[in-house]
């Protein structure tokens, strides 16, 4: 087990281009403490704008896109930036941003 792990942490650090174990933790940090936050933030929202059980999912579902996916969006390049990882965290965004927006666009309008 303790070999699985440390092979783990060694792959994500590799990965992200992190040097220090103490840098991968921070990272980590960030991202849970940025979803952390972002659960706050939706429960807050939801029920200022009175989202509650009665509501149908397809309206939650919505409303989560418009309103929690760009709120952890924000918070995780505000905690990036205030925990001094700004630069990989931007990059991530970009990234993965990226990622998403290839699943709704066609490959032949990629390549062109």
């Amino acid at each position: 087990m303790k070999i699985i792990v440390g092979e783990m942490i060694e792959n994500l650090k590799k990965r992200w281009g992190v040097e220090s174990f103490g840098g991968l933790l921070l990272i980590l940090f960030i991202f849970a403490i940025t979803g952390i936050t972002t659960l706050y933030v939706r429960k807050l929202v939801f029920g200022w704008i009175g989202i509650g059980s009665a509501t149908p999912l397809w309206i939650e579902i919505i409303l989560w896109l418009l309103i929690v996916f760009p709120a952890y969006q924000i918070l995780f390049l505000l905690f990036g930036f205030l925990m001094g990882q700004f630069e990989f965290v931007w990059n991530f965004e970009k990234k993965s941003l990226n990622r998403i927006k290839n699943l709704f666009v066609s490959k032949n309008s990629r390549n062109s």
